[in-house]
């Protein structure tokens, strides 16, 4: 009897330990996990990215800083502009030759190099809206006597580079009032206006008010009033892209003009001229 009972207690310790090795433990649930994640940026990413190319050689327009990037008056108006159309631009330096080519080349997308609007640009190009204009002006000895209407300067010997949209309106307005003396280069009627072989030189605006901050300007002084005429002198300066960019055009467009009723146009032309130029 007991020899029975004991191997009954054999069998069942048997029976346990094959059940326990060929049973499969219950599959646990899965523990969440959680990916670490960086703060979010407050900037929204840039709607899309644009190459704006310039000459960087007409300072303070446009011209390369201590570190050799594009710097100026139109580069600040650029950044600006791309700020407010969330686009991330690109800047390029390029010859003047290579400006239009390169752009309707595509490999870039918009110039800003002083760009004069003529009839020709605009039947190549989709122009912008004008983003500055520098006026014809007159420049004289300091304290000379015609710092009024040009009416002052009739009879008198006024210098003029050869050639030029100036001297067309020179021609216009004094053909017969005074003596116009005809000089190739700028250079030469401003040498000549210090040498006092001309009473005043008629000219760009801006050009003539950077040389009277030279020492060899120091001499001289702007006078009388702007003169605009947009028939003779153009319309000014914009932004050259190509026509099918209609959409970027319009964009950019905006920009400019947000930043001329906004009053940030006003502080980035102060920042380099002492006289507004639109």
């Amino acid at each position: 009897m007991r020899t029975l009972i004991a191997l009954a207690a054999l069998l069942a310790a048997a029976a346990t330990t094959a059940f326990a090795q060929t049973a499969k433990p219950a599959p646990r649930a899965p523990v969440p996990v959680t990916k670490p994640t960086g703060p979010k940026s407050p900037f929204a990413p840039p709607a899309f990215k644009v190459s704006i190319a310039t000459e960087a050689a007409y300072p303070p327009f446009n011209y390369l800083d201590r570190k050799g990037l594009p710097a100026g008056f139109e580069m600040d108006i650029a950044q600006e502009a791309c700020m407010r159309m969330k686009a991330e631009c690109e800047f390029v330096v390029a010859k003047w030759d290579d400006l239009i080519p390169g752009l309707l080349d595509k490999k870039f997308d918009i110039v800003m190099s002083s760009l004069d609007v003529t009839p020709e640009r605009r039947r190549r190009l989709g122009m912008s809206r004008r983003y500055y204009l520098s006026p014809g002006a007159f420049i004289a000895k300091k304290g000379a006597p015609y710092d009024g209407p040009p009416s002052l300067l009739r009879n008198k010997k006024i210098g003029i580079q050869k050639d030029s949209m100036h001297a067309d309106w020179a021609d216009k307005s004094f053909r017969r009032s005074a003596q116009l003396k005809r000089y190739p280069s700028v250079k030469d009627e401003l040498t000549a206006l210090a040498n006092d072989e001309v009473d005043a030189v008629f000219g760009d605006k801006v050009e003539l008010w950077l040389w009277s901050q030279k020492p060899e300007g120091k001499c001289c002084e702007l006078i009388g009033q702007d003169i605009k005429d947009t028939q003779t002198l153009g319309i000014g300066v914009s932004a050259g892209l190509r026509r099918e960019d209609i959409k970027l055009r319009e964009a950019f467009n905006k920009a400019i003009g947000e930043m001329m009723s906004d009053g940030t146009y006003k502080k980035l032309n102060e920042k380099y001229f002492p006289f507004a130029l639109n």
